[in-house]
């Protein structure tokens, strides 16, 4: 019996099958830039890092706590429910009330592997192969991305100072009446440039998306991350909606994967099977450490309290610096600053600014891919040392550009 030679055909006429189409995207330019930030440190260069969205706050103490005790007493840390730890669920319904004085039925909550996971799964249950959804420009690029890749049509929907870089309702329902669009997803506060929709242009929003027959998406991962008035939930004006959260950015922990999503009762079982199927379930480690977070209010508050303390730093260095035209900063972490005065690449600009002056920024073109070549977005989310040093670096280097 001849041996297993593990291969087949080789040599001339042999044929390898190709990367997928749909695998085509394109990068998510920060992580780009991340590693090559990671890069000129392992060299033994300095760099302060602007460019990720990743709090430099430790997830809370009773998160760790949690994980820890579930690990030292041998917890069946297994597979959970699809749908995720019911103790978990119930307390995600608990915070609607206690944050927006909003009745949510635990049996709505579905727990997913980050926020990432929700979009997958809230483009697979809302639209068919070939839905279109509505995203506001400059926006998140992985919305876009993740559409793609399962054959949705992203439709932009270009937003800008006269609108307070947020879609309007006129914008949506003159698309919706033109019939371009099965949905909309929407962010506030936004990423990348931290603004956020009051509750009455919200509602305004939530209303023709409602009249419209169109499904609305409503990415609430920067709540509790604001500094003059609170966030508003799409659920105040829409049992429709479907809502994404997650631990990551207020509740700083960003690697340990694990988000929400609030849904109307009819999707609950479609976003049960394609749990089922796609995940099986969020990581019950992370879940563990989640129920424990939501009672950290005071801890995460602080930390907000440093987020606050770093935008009012980089904001005053960034107009040093001669970086003036900002978005309204209303929430998140992010300034999104135009740009060109000092390159008219944003790429080329935010390759400079980490070979040059040893700082990590996120170029426009991540976020737009027809404007952003104007724009940078600076993450103020590390420590309160690093934005002093950053705008220090910012400053000096601007002057030398300008000189």
């Amino acid at each position: 019996m001849g041996e297993f030679s593990g291969g087949g055909e080789t040599g001339e006429g042999a044929r390898h099958p190709e990367a997928s189409s749909r695998s085509a995207i394109d990068a998510f330019i920060v992580m780009d830039v991340m590693r090559d930030a990671n890069l000129r440190e392992a060299q033994g260069l300095s760099v302060v890092h602007m460019e990720v969205g990743q709090p430099a706050t430790p997830a809370p103490a009773a998160a760790q706590r949690a994980a820890i005790e579930a690990l030292s007493r041998g917890a069946q840390l297994g597979y959970t429910e699809a749908l995720g730890l019911p103790s978990l669920r119930a307390r995600i319904a608990r915070h609607y009330q206690e944050q927006y004085g909003i009745a949510v039925d635990p049996a709505r909550v579905v727990v997913t592997t980050g926020s990432s996971a929700g979009f997958v799964l809230a483009f697979l249950a809302a639209f068919e192969r070939g839905g279109r959804v509505a995203l506001p420009v400059p926006g998140y690029p992985c919305y876009r991305h993740i559409a793609t890749a399962l054959g949705c049509e992203p439709v932009s929907i270009i937003t800008g100072p006269q609108t307070r870089w947020m879609p309007t309702a006129d914008m949506v329902a003159t698309l919706a009446r033109q019939g371009r669009i099965d949905g909309l997803l929407l962010a506030s506060p936004a990423n990348p440039t931290g603004t956020m929709l009051l509750p009455e242009p919200l509602a305004e929003i939530a209303g023709v998306c409602r009249r419209h027959g169109l499904w609305f998406i409503s990415d609430e991962i920067y709540h509790g991350l604001t500094y003059d008035r609170p966030a508003q939930t799409a659920l105040a004006f829409s049992e429709d909606a479907i809502v994404i959260n997650s631990f990551s950015k207020y509740f700083s922990m960003t690697g340990w994967r694990v988000g929400w999503m609030i849904v109307p009762e009819r999707l609950v079982r479609p976003l049960e099977r394609l749990q089922q199927n796609l995940y099986i379930s969020a990581p019950a480690i992370s879940q563990v450490a989640a129920l424990a977070a939501m009672e950290a209010r005071d801890e995460l508050e602080r930390n907000r309290e440093v987020y606050a303390a770093n935008r009012a730093i980089l904001l005053a260095g960034l107009a040093e610096a001669g970086l003036t035209e900002l978005a309204p900063a209303d929430g998140a972490f992010y300034l999104y600053a135009r740009s060109d005065h000092l390159g008219a690449d944003s790429l080329a600009l935010s390759r400079r600014l980490l070979d040059e002056a040893g700082v990590a920024v996120t170029p426009g073109a991540d976020f737009d891919a027809e404007r952003g070549a104007s724009y940078l977005r600076f993450s103020y989310a590390g420590s309160t040392e690093a934005m002093r040093e950053a705008t220090a670096r910012l400053v000096t280097w601007a002057h030398g550009a300008r000189s």
